[in-house]
């Protein structure tokens, strides 16, 4: 499967997760293809964490105002209705649990829903941003992430980069299936056809938890 089909397919089965009339924050990178996906009849509040609920998608280009960026310094467009405030107010909402959902790339994740997503010790990083903030005060943590970084695993047992935060993943979506954060560890919900259970599983350093009621991934 190549980069970009990986990456389409993700974001489509992403876009099943998200209800009609959720406030939903995206990061950086893959997330922010989710909203192309969106079954009809679904509409998303999406906020920035840098200060805006109501955020649109990228302008045309050409058509890009400078006063309107995203938190990863992106251009982007207001929906109408659309409201921005400062940074200080748009945490106060992330914090006070008023954000659905939030997507998120990441580096690495454990069984035990830790979550690595911001640097690597020794390279140059930009800081931490919102991600600390958005993972503990969303109502529901979704990964969107290729399953492998240059075919090492990235689902562990036991994450060994600096952490976002612990145990706070609900579920990881990436071009081989869908799986769900439990107590027990990490349960396979839903497999690409393209894929075997053993082949997930030799892509996956946590051993995975395979149902009787595995099913097909909805894309």
């Amino acid at each position: 499967m190549e980069k970009n089909e990986m990456r389409e397919v993700i974001a489509k089965r992403v876009a099943k997760e998200l209800h009609d009339g959720d406030v939903v924050n995206l990061g950086i990178g893959l997330p922010t293809m989710v909203p192309n996906y969106l079954p009809k009849g679904v509409k998303l509040t999406l906020q920035t964490e840098n200060g805006m609920m109501g955020m649109g998608p990228t302008p045309e280009a050409g058509k890009e105002d400078p006063n309107l960026i995203n938190s990863g310094g992106g251009f982007i467009t207001a929906q109408p209705g659309a409201v921005s405030f400062s940074s200080a107010d748009s945490f106060v909402i992330i914090r006070g649990g008023h954000v659905d959902a939030t997507v998120l790339g990441a580096m690495q994740v454990d069984e035990h829903g830790d979550l690595a997503n911001w640097m690597i010790p020794g390279k140059l990083t930009p800081g931490m941003g919102g991600a600390m903030d958005l993972i503990v005060g969303a109502k529901k943590v979704i990964l969107a992430m290729e399953h492998t970084a240059k075919g090492n695993p990235k689902i562990l047992k036991k994450c060994n980069l600096p952490l976002t935060a612990k145990g706070q993943v609900n579920l990881i979506i990436t071009e081989m299936g869908v799986m769900e954060v439990t107590p027990k560890g990490i349960v396979l919900k839903e497999i690409h056809p393209e894929f075997t259970v053993e082949q997930v599983q030799a892509a996956t350093e946590a051993t995975l938890i395979i149902p009787n009621d595995l099913k097909p991934m909805d894309i």
